[in-house]
């Protein structure tokens, strides 16, 4: 599930940890409605009707990473449905603290690496998960490395190409994503393209339900550059490396989500305000304004978007908000109110100059 899962475990217990993602605008719900409320977001809905078609045959277990209520419920179906052989609800810690969170998160991990030992039978040394804490180091590199070069050349590649190559680590080994990550890079390091009159934009609230690639496509066709976003947040939620050279990974690991974990609205962190971390990444991506866009029903990301607005109402920020689900077909709508976001910040608003 999106959001954030240590894959580093599941690797070095010789497993493929998949990114389940939803259905998108490629799955037709008829049958998935009937399991949820029409109150909440579509993707529980559209992840029920991948299971009850099959489409997950052959995977041996299932983790749902704490997100919220809904996708609680969702690995309450996944018990109900008997798939796999084993579902785990994933409870990241909400305690910062390394005697409590931490000590909860380390019993969590050891609990999902016993489930994978159950089914092949493969202990996790110490040196089998430092290496697979080095992998996916030198992945978040990489992904990080290409964010730094659209910041400075956003033409170079469009935002949905980099959401597909981001997306495409979700499914495959990472020794396979890190070759096309390099191979990435050695292309847009290099010069081409020229830069188009678009506004720089940081999207904000789609951590979990993914937006449909037509609109990513659709917020630059109407002006923008997505410079900065929370798609695909788990790939990217780490910031920093976790250690490789300790006889205890797993605390590594620990330690990492504790002190280097990124900021989301599926995340109390009461002690290092939201409010005040998006303002950062503001300053840091050099941005031009702000669009939330949140799935339909999403409780974390409605709940706390009037916080951070008003953080940019007072700090002269400007910022645009809409609604999506994970299958909108029509984006004219959306593309009017980006444009005309990205029009007004060209043509009338001077360069953004935040207040101290």
């Amino acid at each position: 599930m999106p959001v954030y899962f240590p894959r580093e475990i599941i690797h070095a217990a010789n497993g493929l940890a998949v990114g389940i993602l939803g259905g998108g605008d490629k799955k037709l719900i008829l049958k998935g409605d009937a399991y949820y409320q029409s109150y909440i977001c579509h993707m529980p809905r559209s992840i029920m009707e991948l299971v009850l078609d099959n489409h997950f045959e052959g995977f041996d277990g299932f983790i749902f990473p704490s997100i919220c209520d809904v996708i609680r419920n969702l690995s309450g179906m996944f018990q109900l449905l008997e798939r796999g052989s084993f579902v785990k609800y994933l409870d990241l810690p909400q305690n910062f603290k390394s005697h409590i969170g931490g000590e909860f998160y380390i019993h969590e991990l050891q609990t999902v690496l016993k489930s994978v030992f159950d089914i092949n039978g493969v202990s996790v040394t110490p040196e089998r998960l430092n290496h697979s804490i080095s992998l996916f180091n030198r992945n978040r590199e990489l992904i990080h490395r290409i964010y730094a070069i659209r910041q400075d050349f956003p033409w170079r590649m469009t935002a949905a190409d980099v959401y597909n190559i981001v997306r495409a680590g979700y499914v495959i080994p990472v020794e396979d994503h890190n070759a096309i990550l390099e191979k990435v890079i050695a292309l847009v390091i290099e010069e081409n393209g020229e830069p188009l009159d678009k506004i720089r934009v940081l999207v904000m609230g789609a951590f979990c339900e993914q937006p449909p690639l037509g609109l990513i496509r659709t917020i630059e066709m109407a002006g923008c550059y997505i410079i900065e976003d929370d798609f695909l947040l788990g790939s990217r939620w780490i910031m920093g490396n976790i250690d490789t050279y300790t006889a205890d990974p797993i605390k590594a690991l620990t330690d990492a989500y504790l002190e280097k974990s990124t900021f989301s609205s599926s995340v109390y962190d009461v002690g290092n305000p939201k409010e005040v971390r998006l303002l950062e990444l503001i300053k840091s991506r050099n941005v031009d304004g702000v669009i939330f866009a949140a799935p339909s029903f999403c409780d974390p990301a409605l709940l706390d978007h009037p916080i951070l607005q008003k953080m940019c109402n007072d700090r002269n920020i400007r910022f645009i908000s809409f609604l999506y689900s994970e299958n909108t077909g029509q984006f004219k709508v959306i593309k009017e109110q980006v444009g005309t976001f990205s029009d007004s910040i060209k043509l009338w608003e001077e360069p953004l100059q935040l207040k101290k």
